[in-house]
């Protein structure tokens, strides 16, 4: 039976207080929208609608552009005049027949797990509902039963709720499935008789007890895939909440955090044995960290690959971008050392305090201890480049490279203007600023003669 899925993102989220649509807003470093989208791409439905109202421009190009292959479709609801409004704008594209999922864009930890139960309680014929019991379910539309508790025969919305059912503590989360084609009916019949004057999705449930549909309940593993977002407040609660989570998956595999409460992973991190992350670190997009790695206090790692027993010195900011960053392995890098987008280094490379890396090969045994650029450079193995030292890359239109050959020393200060070559075993003096290749072996040597001014005076503030 085909699937189709639709996602509520229209609300303004005035209790943000901000300009940014709500689904925009991050958590765990993305959209909370693209969380819930990643999660329905596992159900291979056919068909999934977004629907848009606030922003919907920014929330429809944020979202081509980071699933450009999913079956979406986009559409607006203007003005949003509640739930049960949204959907209807949703019926054009829905097709006749199937199961219609209906979830929440700004409840982002949402389970493939949960959402595939929901959808195999309505098997086609049913109205399922995802419900849980809080303890504080204030906000939240209450489930009414039977007096046997056993069948649903309503939703109830907090704001028209009595006082005794407000006391109920099952609530509805805002995600059901239904048969496409009840569903569509019983959307034509929806009004906006109540407090608010909006369209509720919630009467739907009436509906299906009038026309002797059964109406089901599902619930989830655990209370965080069902919490949504209202307020700054709400989503720092979450955000906590699901790095706990990403914390305790990491420590059951042997992974030793300093303090899990701040530990923050905003993508995917693969750990080998023995791996140590100290306190405040983040990890965004793919890392891997080899056995035996150490990662030091407040570091961020951003799409790299980290050989085995690499320490990475407090302090340190790597970032690999599109390009990835590779730190082979018994490395020593930091600590505030930024590596940044192809850099690619060896085995056993020292990359010390204040040292930038970008768009290089370091090769094994090569050093840059101190406050040094390496940009657009092929670095052999064994180099010592000295402190203070840079490659100047750029020309002020194109980039250039510069190639270091094996057991080059580089003195301090110095400047390689590429393109540039320094032959294998050349030394280079301390200072010099070389725009013509370096020759094999030999010392070579490019700054202004030192002399001193007998009679010189430095010059005097003036007294006034």
């Amino acid at each position: 039976m085909s699937l189709s899925i639709v996602i509520m993102a229209a609300g303004k989220g005035t209790r943000m207080k901000s300009a940014r649509p709500k689904v925009l807003h991050k958590l765990a470093g993305r959209p909370m929208l693209s969380h819930v989208i990643s999660t329905t791409s596992s159900l291979k439905a056919a068909l999934e609608v977004v629907i848009t109202g606030h922003g919907a421009e920014q929330v429809e190009s944020s979202m081509k552009a980071a699933f450009a292959d999913a079956p979406l479709k986009f559409v607006r609801q203007e003005p949003q005049l509640g739930t049960g409004h949204a959907v209807q704008q949703a019926v054009p594209v829905l097709p006749d027949e199937g199961i219609t999922l209906i979830l929440n864009g700004d409840t982002p930890l949402i389970e493939a797990a949960t959402a595939q139960a929901l959808v195999d309680a309505c098997a086609g014929e049913k109205l399922a509902l995802l419900t849980i019991n809080l303890d504080d379910p204030t906000g939240y539309g209450r489930i009414v039963r039977d007096g046997w508790g056993e069948q649903v025969l309503a939703i109830v919305e907090h704001k028209d709720a009595t006082e005794t059912q407000r006391a109920l503590k099952e609530v509805y989360t805002g995600m059901m499935a239904a048969p496409t084609r009840l569903l569509k009916g019983w959307l034509s019949r929806l009004n906006n008789n109540n407090a608010q004057g909006e369209y509720y999705l919630t009467d739907v449930v009436a509906m299906a007890r009038e026309d002797g549909v059964g109406v089901v309940a599902a619930q989830p593993r655990d209370e965080v895939e069902v919490l949504g977002v209202n307020s700054p407040a709400q989503l720092a609660d979450l955000e906590r909440r699901f790095q706990a989570v990403q914390a305790g998956k990491l420590m059951e595999q042997g992974v030793r955090l300093a303090d899990p409460a701040r530990f923050d992973l905003r993508g995917t991190l693969q750990c080998g044995s023995d791996v140590d992350i100290d306190v405040n670190c983040v990890f965004e997009g793919s890392v891997t960290l080899g056995d035996g790695a150490q990662i030091g206090a407040n570091c961020v790692i951003r799409n790299a690959v980290i050989g085995a027993g690499v320490v990475v010195h407090p302090f340190t900011h790597i970032d690999g971008d599109k390009d990835g960053v590779r730190v082979g392995d018994g490395s020593l890098i930091g600590p505030f050392a930024r590596l940044r987008p192809g850099a690619t280094l060896g085995r056993e490379v020292h990359i010390g305090n204040f040292v930038e890396v970008k768009n290089s090969t370091m090769a094994d045994g090569a050093k840059a201890n101190h406050l040094a650029y390496l940009g657009d450079a092929d670095v052999g193995e064994r180099v010592n480049y000295g402190a203070g030292s840079i490659t100047a890359n750029y020309d002020g239109a194109n980039k250039h490279r510069t190639v270091i050959g094996n057991d080059v020393h580089i003195g301090s200060n110095c400047v390689l203007i590429a393109p540039i070559t320094l032959g294998a075993g050349a030394t280079i003096g301390g200072g010099s600023t070389l725009s013509k290749d370096a020759p094999e072996g030999q010392l070579t040597v490019a700054r202004a003669k030192q002399v001193s001014l007998s009679g010189w005076q430095r010059p005097q503030k003036i007294k006034r």
